[in-house]
């Protein structure tokens, strides 16, 4: 039981698109990261730590977080297009029945039914 050459196409250009749009933010998030990173100031400024400096830091471990979680999410992407080349997509690891079609364009790197998904949650 597995979905059809057509459907797996679907889901796959779906993938890209997603794929593509995740790359474009992590290029941001890691251009904005870089010049705040640039704005550090040269050493004798940096003696002198106001609370501005303070925010910048913040601001750029969040940028980081936020990068972060941008590069886990292509990873998953990037494994659901290979689950699609293996014609494992949207099978579900935990019970082997299909996800729902609704749960994947939603969460296209899914691996578990909402069913699997409720279950290991309680």
């Amino acid at each position: 039981m597995r979905y059809s050459d057509g459907e797996l196409v679907e889901f796959k250009e779906l993938i890209n698109k997603k794929l593509d749009a995740a790359k474009k933010e992590l290029a941001y998030l890691q251009g904005l990261i870089t010049r705040k990173d640039e704005m550090g100031g040269d050493e004798s400024e940096s003696r002198y730590m106001t609370m501005e400096d303070g925010s910048v830091s913040m601001e750029r471990e969040q940028l980081a977080q936020m990068a972060s979680r941008q590069i886990t999410f292509i990873d998953h992407l990037e494994k659901a297009l290979m689950r699609i080349e293996n014609k494992t997509y949207g099978i579900c690891r935990v019970t082997g029945k299909l996800i729902d079609k609704a749960r994947l364009r939603a969460v296209p790197h899914a691996t578990l039914s909402i069913e699997a998904k409720n279950t290991m949650n309680k």
